[in-house]
């Protein structure tokens, strides 16, 4: 940014430009998976796959936790914060609304949430409580 005023174009580090340099030459067939609905909806909204060369695939995933919890377990993992219990989580599950709040409104009502971010905080987390 120079002079205040964005770039016409995004820089492309070296690096992603020799990726997709090997993925456009690539003759082999190639999957490329996302787990995202609002990925999804990027894809078809903008056309994406048709633009892609034909040994490009882009298939759905399962689907984040944000776009795939159900509202009952919100609900009851809020019910389990309250009742004691440490409930674990990824930061973008807490703001992820149940029936009546999410889990940062319960945190904030001083529920047991703690925030992690990755499988291994989690396992630290319990490791330390099971020596206490």
């Amino acid at each position: 940014m120079e002079n205040g005023n964005l770039p016409s174009k995004p820089a492309v580090p070296e690096l992603e430009k020799k990726l997709l340099g090997r993925i456009k030459g690539s003759k082999k067939p190639l999957r490329i998976m996302h787990v995202c609905g609002t990925h999804e909806r990027t894809i078809a909204k903008y056309g994406l796959r048709s633009i892609l060369p034909k040994n490009i695939e882009v298939i759905s995933g399962p689907g984040c936790p944000v776009c795939v919890t159900p509202e009952e377990d919100i609900n009851i993992a809020i019910a389990l914060a309250k009742s004691g219990a440490t409930v674990v989580t990824f930061g973008d599950m807490m703001r992820v609304p149940g029936s009546a709040e999410s889990l940062l409104d319960a945190k904030s009502e001083g529920a047991n949430v703690k925030m992690v971010y990755s499988i291994d905080d989690a396992i630290a987390l319990a490791e330390k409580k099971a020596r206490t």
